[in-house]
């Protein structure tokens, strides 16, 4: 999927969520990397296959409402 040099990290690597950033909608709340991974603000994460991630917050982290 990626034509980047060096390729970015595939879907299923540890460190995928840091291949590059091909689209950004903050007002939706979601990103799409390079690798097909949609990033939510919430930290979750879809992958390409269909598999979600659940959100990875930090313990103790305060959710915000608007």
């Amino acid at each position: 999927m990626c034509q980047h040099q060096s390729p970015c990290p595939s879907a299923d690597s540890a460190d995928r969520e840091s291949a590059r950033l091909v689209a950004h909608h903050p007002e939706q709340g979601w990103s799409l990397l390079c690798n097909g991974v949609v990033l939510f603000e919430d930290t979750g994460e879809l992958l390409p296959d269909g598999r979600a991630i659940a959100p990875q917050r930090p313990r103790g982290a305060r959710l915000t409402t608007a």
